[in-house]
């Protein structure tokens, strides 16, 4: 069990100098040259993830992993560093295969890189999914792409193939590019009984985009109401929103690859929406407004509940806010659990209150490098066993925002900051609010701060690293990093888990303790403080 935790809270890209072991192991050669390059270099696949290995390259001291969506990894894919074989790349769409290349590094320089090697993850394990996710289908119809037309037409046509869907079908789209010109809207109905579902062939790339910003590429529900409607495996690129859902229920959005949209890549601002699937996406490259996720409207005019987004990776949220994922003041009753969000202009994960209906709940979640606070949330939620690491500002910050905080309980989190690790601005003489059980590190400003006091607010089982203002209780003072197995404040390093004799172990308040961890290992006493148990 401590062997598989190790692998699901691990460090997944990390850059460390070792020190010299002579001249065939670690720092520079006698030559003052560049390593060479890695041999031995191979890719091996497995759910959501890929882990490479390769032979260590004399004198090397560390390496860079380049990896590309398209074959040329080495000359124009994404570099992660790596102290050491192996590395693991997680968080991969499912189907779609991913190229490497690696290059050995030294005081000197880059090597040229390895001989490049390829991996096609299978999807992740599927956690969450509506209850008509494993009805069958009572017809199942293929959509093929005619090579002897243009992007265009074969984006008409397939326009013409949706909009025919009745309910029970499900459409199977060839590989292709489709290029859909006029404004397309999928107001489907299916039926719990009898979905739509709207997917790639197995194995097909099929990138749905249209030729300008001028319109969403795809909208949902903006005619009449769409019900009981999955699109599934289908990348969707450019155009101003992504996707754009109006009056929604039921929608399934899975394993889809979104990115490079002139605003948010989905947007559900405009009506109501209600039971939403959220689940497995690729949300990357946004511009814009540039929120991965817009769900709700401003001062709760349009709400979203009931809904659950889910194990997505949403990262590169740029533009002139670039919020990872935002739910907006009013929406209530929703699950954000297990996403992977990070390098956000604005906050990685925003949650407003639910003006006094059904708590959100927001849970084993990793977020890290934000420009802005890591993740916000104003109120009426539970936030639990969430990894925040980084950002320019905060790395969990709570205050009054198109409502009052009130009914916030914030446990077992670990924040490991930059600059201040927790603001909790109006948390004084609110009811329901709670701070147990969390580990809250800076690394150069305040550990804890409640800006207005802490009257009434039950505190309990925390470690801090930092200074605490605002607040009488008393707190466990941590040493440092070396508290955990391997984590840094840039978010290279991922690996939460308390480290054997660290001031974590067993401080936690039982009278708080959760259930499970953020990698679903179950939690016993004595318990832990932060977001990893260690056995």
């Amino acid at each position: 069990m401590r062997e598989s935790r190790s692998l699901a809270c691990a460090v997944l890209a990390i850059a460390i100098v070792l020190p010299s072991c002579g001249s065939t192991g670690g720092g520079l050669n006698a030559a003052g040259h560049r390593p060479p390059a890695p041999t031995g270099v191979s890719a091996s696949a497995e759910a959501g993830a890929v882990t490479l290995r390769w032979d260590a390259a004399p004198g090397a001291d560390s390496y860079v992993v380049r990896w590309s969506l398209a074959p040329g990894a080495a000359a124009s894919g994404e570099a992660a560093p790596a102290l050491a074989s192996p590395w693991r790349h997680t968080g991969l769409l499912g189907g779609r295969a991913v190229y490497y290349a690696v290059q050995a590094r030294n005081a000197a320089g880059d090597s040229e890189a390895s001989a490049e090697v390829t991996a096609t993850p299978s999807a992740a394990p599927l956690t969450y999914a509506p209850a008509w996710a494993a009805v069958v289908p009572l017809r199942t119809l293929a959509h093929r792409y005619d090579g002897a037309r243009s992007e265009a037409d074969n984006g008409l046509a397939l326009k013409a193939a949706i909009e025919r869907l009745q309910p029970g079908d499900r459409l199977e789209i060839d590989a292709g590019r489709y290029t859909i010109a006029p404004r397309f809207s999928i107001d489907l109905q299916g039926t719990a009984q009898a979905p739509i579902r709207i997917a790639a062939a197995a194995g097909a790339s099929v990138v749905i985009t249209r030729p300008d910003a001028n319109q969403n590429v795809i909208n949902m529900g903006s005619g009449t109401a769409a019900r009981y409607v999955s699109l599934e495996d289908l990348e969707v690129t450019g155009g101003s929103q992504a996707i754009k859902l109006y009056a929604c229920a039921q929608v399934w959005i899975d394993r889809c690859h979104i990115h490079h949209c002139g605003d948010a890549a989905i947007a559900a601002n405009s009506a109501d929406t209600e039971a939403l699937w959220l689940t497995r996406n690729d949300i990357h490259d946004t511009t814009g407004t540039g929120e991965g996720m817009y769900l709700g409207a401003n001062n709760g005019q349009y709400v979203t509940h009931h809904s659950v987004i889910a194990q997505n990776q949403v990262y590169r949220c740029g533009g002139n806010q670039g919020d990872g994922i935002e739910l907006k003041q009013g929406s209530y009753a929703n699950l954000i659990a297990d996403n992977e969000v990070y390098d956000c202009n604005y906050p990685c994960i925003l949650v407003y209150g639910t003006a006094g209906r059904d708590p959100n709940v927001i849970e084993r979640n990793v977020c890290y490098r934000s420009n802005d606070n890591v993740m916000q949330v104003q109120g009426e939620a539970i936030v639990r066993n969430n990894l925040l690491i980084g950002g320019a500002s905060t790395g969990f910050a709570s205050h009054d925002h198109q409502g009052q905080s009130r009914d916030l309980v914030f446990v077992h989190n670990t924040v490991l900051a930059t600059a201040r690790g927790a603001n909790l601005v109006a948390w004084n003489g609110r009811p329901g609010m709670v701070f147990a059980n969390n580990v809250i590190y800076s690394r150069a400003g305040d550990a804890l701060r409640f800006g207005n006091g802490s009257a009434g607010v039950a505190i309990s089982g925390n470690v801090v690293l930092g200074s605490v203002s605002g607040t009488s209780a008393t707190f466990l003072r941590g040493v440092g990093l070396d508290d955990f197995e391997g984590v840094s404040y840039d978010g290279a390093a991922r690996d939460a888990r308390p480290r054997v004799g660290s001031v974590l172990l067993g401080t936690g308040d039982p009278a708080y303790a959760v259930s499970d961890d953020l990698t679903r290992l179950a939690r016993s006493a004595p318990f832990e403080a932060g977001c990893c148990e260690r056995n």
